[in-house]
């Protein structure tokens, strides 16, 4: 394979970024940051170790990522399949980011920073959902913030429904774990068991991805 192994080889493949682009990163959440995690329902949390990278999507009911201050911000865990894939990382590695989106805006709002696990009661109080306390809330000191801009969302046309797939030509679940374990069980038996867990501990606390 050919290509840039460099900074400097690679910036010659492009343009400098306008002075826009290179500042619009702070170092807190301001209220424009706030206001956008307050209406927030889904983003992707990136971690990282020796081990590797991991990406992680989160979703909850809007606002479930707390705003503790203004250089820290919080979320807590749901039911997961309790690898604690994130959860590993972070313990060993504190650098992490999130991409934070609301449905039918284009631009996403994208944090850079520290990240710790918390069971101090004030901290999971903040993050409680509909009154169900998390055992143990992720807390993010915020390096960077910034919005990020609509081209990528756009390019995918994600709110846009008319181009969405049809479910039916995508494989199921059940299908999918099937094959990639080599289960040997009827796809739709996967696929009911799988809805019945999701309806069981949707809003149950414990057991990070």
């Amino acid at each position: 394979m050919t290509g840039p192994t460099s900074e400097t080889e690679l910036r010659t493949l492009y343009r400098d970024p306008s002075a826009g682009a290179a500042n619009k990163a702070i170092d807190h959440v301001d209220q424009h940051v706030a206001d956008f995690l307050a209406r927030c329902p889904f983003l992707v949390f990136a971690t990282g170790s020796s081990d590797g990278l991991d990406a992680s999507p989160r979703g909850g009911t809007p606002g479930f990522v707390t705003v503790l201050d203004t250089h820290r911000i919080a979320f807590g865990d749901l039911s997961g399949n309790n690898r604690l894939d994130s959860f590993t990382n972070v313990v060993r590695e504190p650098e992490v980011a999130l991409l934070a989106m609301i449905p039918g805006l284009d631009e996403t709002v994208r944090i850079n920073g520290t990240a710790g696990l918390s069971t101090d009661a004030d901290v999971l109080e903040a993050c409680a959902i509909d009154g169900r306390t998390p055992k143990v809330a992720v807390v993010i000191t915020v390096r960077e913030a910034y919005l990020h801009c609509a081209k990528a969302l756009r390019r995918a046309q994600l709110w846009e429904t008319e181009s969405w797939p049809e479910p039916a030509a995508c494989p199921s679940p059940g299908a999918m774990l099937n094959d990639h374990i080599g289960l040997g069980v009827d796809p739709a038996v996967i696929d009911a068991d799988l809805e019945k867990a999701y309806e069981a501990t949707m809003w149950t606390t414990g057991g990070d991805e």
